[in-house]
């Protein structure tokens, strides 16, 4: 028989490349999450059976225990950027990452792998790097040969980041950035996954940080994805105190609504956060050591970003019309 592996958050940007790579191999897939029937889009990953999402709310100890029940492994791939309400910093990325790995151990559950994030520090700046150190020294506490993944920003055709601010460029006459200067090494979300699969079967343990090959400023990342969807568009450094100002006003509106009005754009301690690189710390464990060849942004990037050019799918034809000769 197959093993089992529940993946908690296994239907978001990295947990459904991480299901998708494990169904390729025969495994079963429990993908655990808040609202399953917004989570079919993994069930096609495998045979009819062999992906299925299921009922969990990682606050909760039955819940997450109901979920792991005759499981092998175990993926943490639950996080936040939410500083406020039920499922705040420190209720998912600390004490829900605590709760999996000691009901893992309780279970005796072989292998896990939780999802961090480069900059995850005790003593860091910002509420989210804390909750992030506070997730993984927990579960090296209860799980120690668990692998512990912290990748820098992540790209690949559902990200959060290029897609954001191609919308934002597709439709603004200026691109606004916070941190300008601060340097990413962007990690394709594919090569997350096969890193994420080797904890899985056991073939690999330990706290690797995860970068591309591409180390470069905010700004230069901007400037490159500007070219891929072919707009100009000035970039406006967003001067960190004034960034402060606005986040703060944000968070205000947020909090006097109660939580209606959603603060999208930038909060206090995402400007905190941009205060700091997002590259691999200098001899930290990395992709290659796991064997795998970090994956460039050129090679990806106009796969998905082609739909922000003013031209969308025909921007190529158009490109090829240009060179015919009457």
């Amino acid at each position: 028989m197959s093993k089992l592996v529940t993946l908690y958050g296994g239907s978001g940007f990295v947990g459904r490349y991480i299901a998708r790579r494990l169904a390729q191999q025969g495994w079963r897939i429990r993908v655990a999450v808040r609202r399953p029937n917004e989570a079919m889009h993994v069930k096609p990953y495998g045979a009819p059976g062999q992906v299925e999402p299921v009922l969990c709310n990682i606050r909760d100890d039955a819940s997450v225990r109901a979920a792991l029940q005759g499981a092998d492994a175990v993926v943490n791939c639950v996080g936040t950027f939410d500083a406020t309400g039920k499922n705040n910093f420190d209720a998912v990325q600390h004490q829900g990452a605590a709760r999996i790995a000691r009901i893992a151990a309780e279970s005796g559950v072989a292998h896990m792998v939780h999802i961090s994030a480069i900059g995850a520090d005790l003593n860091g700046a910002s509420l989210y790097q804390r909750s992030k150190a506070l997730g993984e020294q927990a579960v090296l506490q209860h799980m120690p040969n668990a692998m512990i993944l912290r990748p820098s920003v992540i790209f690949g055709n559902e990200d959060g980041f290029f897609n954001r601010f191609g919308a934002m460029a597709a439709n603004a006459p200026v691109l606004p950035l916070v941190g300008a200067d601060t340097l990413f090494q962007p990690v394709y979300v594919d090569d997350v996954a096969a890193a994420a699969v080797l904890g899985v079967t056991g073939q690999a343990s330990g706290t690797f940080e995860l970068g591309g090959p591409d180390v470069a400023s905010f700004r230069a990342l901007m400037q490159q994805m500007l070219a891929v969807i072919q707009r100009r568009r000035p970039i406006v450094n967003i001067p960190t105190p004034v960034a402060g100002l606005m986040a703060f006003a944000l968070d205000m509106v947020q909090a006097a609504t109660g939580g209606l009005v959603k603060n999208t754009m930038i909060t206090r301690d995402q400007v905190k956060s941009l205060q700091s690189d997002n590259i691999v710390a200098p001899g930290a464990k990395t992709l290659q050591d796991l064997g795998i060849e970090p994956t460039a942004i050129a090679a990806v990037l106009p796969e998905y970003m082609w739909s922000y050019r003013p031209s969308g799918q025909y921007a190529a034809i158009k490109d090829s019309a240009k060179n015919l000769r009457a």
